[in-house]
């Protein structure tokens, strides 16, 4: 565990992680932002740049691929994209349907505090 930085972060475990998206996380928007940190191994500085144009194509349908811009890569160099697997596109389709994240412009994560 890490302790003021320091130390190997824990590993969660199936059961952690089953317990988190099902008992942990009491609002969509927080399942969703913890979903695309696990499934694409993204840092969660990445996760909330997301726009929703990232996730969506013009049609409203879910792209095959994650885009993260390149501005917010760490090389900066290129945009980077990430296939979208089923159990993440399960997520993106909950939010579709939900009223708690926009259907546009940048994706109502930057309000998410950690404790």
């Amino acid at each position: 565990m890490k302790i003021d930085r320091h130390g190997q972060a824990k590993i969660l475990t199936q059961e952690e992680i089953h317990l988190l998206f099902s008992e942990g996380f009491i609002k969509i928007r927080h399942r969703v932002l913890f979903a695309v940190c696990l499934y694409t191994a993204c840092r969660i500085g990445k996760a909330v740049s997301l726009r929703t144009k990232d996730i969506y194509d013009r049609k409203g349908k879910i792209r095959v691929e994650l885009n993260i811009r390149k501005e917010h890569t760490k090389g900066k160099l290129a945009t980077r994209t990430i296939p979208i697997v089923e159990d993440l596109k399960r997520y993106f389709e909950i939010t579709q349907s939900s009223t708690s994240i926009p259907k546009a412009g940048l994706l109502a994560w930057r309000s998410l505090t950690c404790a």
